[in-house]
This record gives C-alpha cells, sequence and structure tokens, in this order.
C-alpha cells in the first residue's frame, strides 16, 4: 500500500495521487511492483525500501548518491497462541530524498495516526527533518506508553498469582518479560541511530531542531531505564513466585504424608484383630469399643505430635 500527502498552502494535509517535491510517501507493506515502480520513479535504491520490510533488520543509518535511509524499531502489540498480549517492535525505515520523505514499514502502525489525520502541530511534509525528529519523538513515547501498560499487566497478575497460583499467570509473566526483552534491545539500538544522528549532522537541522533531538534521546533514555527496571522486578517476581510454589507443594507433601501416616494406625489395628488367631479381649463383650478406642487414641496422639512439631 502507498500513500502520497501534501500539505497544502493553507496548511492542511492532503492526500494526492502524485509524487511532488515536498510530498510525504508513506509505504506499508508494499509488493514487489510498486517497490519497483516509486524506485523508478523516486530513483532510490531497492535495498532502501527493502530493508526496513525485514522484521529482523537492526537499526541503523545509510547514505548512498546524495539520499538517506534512517532505520529505526517501533513497538507493536500482538498476541500469542494462547491469546496472551506480546510486546514487540518492528522495523521503520525515514527515506531523505530531495523531492520527498518516504517511511517505509511491515505494518501499518497506529503512531502515524496523528499525522495522518492532521492532528499534529507544527507538522508539514515538506519540513523533513523536524517531521522525522517528531516522528523519533512519538516512537519514544510510544514505548513509554506500551512500557506503562506492561507495569499495569504485571501488577494485576501479580495479585492474581496471590489468590491462584495458576500456570496462565506464570505464562503472562514470560510473555511479558520477552517483552521487555525486546524493548530494551530495540531502545538501545535506536538509541546508537539519534548519538550518531547528534554527532555526525547526518541531517540538516536549525536550533529547534537539536533542542527536539535532546528531547527524543532524553525520552528515548527515560524508557531504556523503565524496560531495564521492568525487566528486572519481574525476573525478580517470577524468581520469587517459582519458589512460592515449589514451597507450597512442599507443605502439600507433608500434609499428605502426616495424613496418611496418622491413617495408617487404624488401619493396623484393625488388621491385627481381623486374623483368625488368639487375641487380647477376644471374648469380651466390648471388644470392638476397645479396639476403637485403640485406633482412636493412637492416632490422636500420633495427631498431637504432628500438630505440635506444625506439620499440619
Amino acid at each position: 500500500m502507498i500513500e502520497i500527502f501534501k500539505t497544502t498552502e493553507n496548511k492542511k494535509l492532503q492526500q494526492v495521487n502524485e509524487y511532488t517535491k515536498g510530498c510525504w510517501v508513506n509505504i506499508v507493506s508494499p509488493t514487489e511492483s510498486e517497490i519497483n515502480e516509486i524506485c523508478s520513479r523516486l530513483e532510490i535504491p531497492v535495498s532502501f525500501i527493502k530493508d526496513p520490510l525485514d522484521e529482523e533488520e537492526r537499526p541503523r543509518i545509510e547514505r548512498e548518491d546524495g539520499q538517506l535511509l534512517i532505520i529505526v524499531d517501533y513497538p507493536c502489540i500482538t498476541q500469542d497462541d494462547a491469546g496472551l498480549p506480546i510486546y514487540e517492535t518492528i522495523p521503520i525505515g525515514m527515506i531523505f530524498t530531495e523531492e520527498c520523505f518516504i517511511t517505509v514499514s511491515l505494518k501499518d502502525t497506529p503512531i502515524l495516526d496523528s499525522y495522518k489525520k492532521n492532528t499534529k502541530k507544527e507538522f508539514y511534509t515538506n519540513k523533513k527533518t523536524r517531521f522525522a525528529l517528531q516522528l523519533l519523538f512519538d516512537i519514544s513515547s510510544f514505548y513509554l506508553r506500551y512500557l506503562k501498560q506492561i507495569n499495569k499487566i504485571t501488577n494485576e497478575t501479580e495479585r492474581e498469582l496471590h489468590q491462584s497460583m495458576k500456570n496462565k499467570e506464570l505464562y503472562t509473566f514470560l510473555a511479558l518479560e520477552k517483552s521487555l526483552v525486546y524493548f530494551t534491545t530495540s531502545l538501545k539500538s535506536n538509541k546508537v541511530v539519534l548519538d550518531k544522528i547528534l554527532r555526525f549532522n547526518y541531517l540538516k537541522m536549525y536550533e529547534e531542531d537539536k533542542d527536539l533531538l535532546e528531547d527524543v534521546i532524553i525520552e528515548n533514555t527515560q524508557a531504556i531505564e523503565m524496560a531495564e527496571t521492568y525487566s528486572s522486578i519481574l525476573s525478580g517476581m517470577m524468581d520469587a513466585f517459582a519458589s512460592i510454589i515449589s514451597n507450597n507443594v512442599n507443605i502439600a507433601m507433608k500434609f499428605l504424608t502426616s495424613v496418611t501416616i496418622i491413617l495408617t494406625l487404624p488401619t493396623m489395628v484393625a488388621s491385627f484383630y481381623g486374623m483368625n488367631v488368639r487375641l487380647p479381649f477376644e471374648h469380651n463383650p466390648f471388644a470392638f469399643i476397645i479396639t476403637l478406642v485403640i485406633a482412636v487414641c493412637l492416632a490422636g496422639i500420633t495427631g498431637f505430635i504432628f500438630w505440635k512439631k506444625k506439620y499440619f
């Protein structure tokens, strides 16, 4: 899918059908024919389009024939086979040409919605550097938003684990820990790209643009710290709950063993008095009651001893 937008003279965003100077081209999961068509029309390398479409592509900056490609990772939400939320990261490419600014991604992202709907302040398609920095800032903000969601899910799952100790909650923790690993890795890679933009002047920036880039770096750094903090907390919680579950199993086994021993004593007494040999009290009319009292006393004494030793 290829969408073309351009800011008009009255500062309104309009979707157009032609590639004109100062336009924004948004490419989402393009076909091979669309890739060839746009590369031929705008004279950009095919790799500039195909590289951001690779889910394993790492964030980087590349310059070729006066054109610049910036690839960073942005966060997105998916679900696993069990329906549990997984927060992943997907590359998005930003291409700077003399004519236009191009964004390339494998999936449609809500990060670009505010731009398409023209609700973003100070957004103009012809100001490519400002557009790119605004987009980088929004990507970092989405990381922070999703990290807060992960923290909320973690707290809710923790409360459920205190009550149920089911495998479902542990699987949720595993999915969240996996998401945090994705986030931390991608955020650190994005930070390298941002530092290169700041140090090597890949983009022509005014003073306001430099201030915006510094804000992006601060936002990205904050997201890294939050991801690492939540990852450490989640890892510690999983270890703690694993120990709790193991301890609960030990307590249950100790209880069942104690009950088995207590029930074994009456069984032994009944077995002895069930033999076809001469036994004490065999001619006593109260033999059954006496036998029952002995069995109950033995079980009661054993139970009392176990209770004193806190086996229950």
